[in-house]
């Protein structure tokens, strides 16, 4: 397999929200997530996610669903996380003095940021940046890569994949065709 490099910072961070992307965090048709077949794997550690839950709270004031959809609207819908993962990391931000459990309407905690919670932020600014850094670039990648006529044409090539290679009589050569094509293609758009 080939693999094209390109040197600027832009590119850089178009490869690593690509490779986010392959890694499970946008599912199909990019190698199966989340939502697809394949393997599972986590957008965030753990020390990531309750630094972007803290941040998130130092803005307002939220509860663990609403942690969950301005997660996944800053991705541009690319990455929702569990609430089996949010919930327990908003106690263990409550356990570690890093936010509190505020009064709200009903039943669901309204966490919000203590002033430890705030010191915590600053000294982890730099990681607090990177992991939010990682949502947006996922958003950028989103918009770029969901377009209506992109999504057509991606279904397009799959649909005429899977009906030509599944015919009776598809030789190693026809395989060895239809790889020098879609090569082809790849180098054409990495041109563009």
């Amino acid at each position: 397999m080939r693999h094209f490099h390109c040197g600027d910072a832009r590119h850089q961070e178009f490869r690593e929200a690509i490779h986010a992307m392959r890694s499970g965090f946008l599912g199909a048709p990019f190698g199966g997530g989340p939502r697809g077949r394949g393997e599972r794997r986590r957008m965030f550690d753990g020390g990531e996610l309750r630094l972007v839950l803290l941040k998130l709270i130092e803005e307002q004031p939220r509860h663990g669903y609403d942690l969950i959809r301005e997660i996944e609207s800053r991705t541009g819908g690319a990455y929702a996380p569990s609430p089996g993962v949010v919930y327990p990391t908003m106690t263990l931000l409550i356990d570690m003095g890093l936010a509190d459990e505020q009064q709200s309407d009903g039943p669901r905690k309204l966490l919000a940021i203590t002033e430890a919670g705030r010191q915590h932020l600053v000294e982890r600014a730099d990681e607090v940046h990177t992991a939010m850094a990682r949502l947006a670039a996922l958003a950028k990648v989103t918009e770029r890569t969901d377009a209506a006529p992109v999504r057509r044409a991606m279904q397009n090539l799959k649909t005429a994949l899977h009906e030509r290679l599944s015919q009776d009589g598809v030789t190693r050569d026809i395989q060895l065709e239809v790889a020098r094509i879609l090569d082809e293609a790849v180098g054409k758009i990495e041109r563009l």
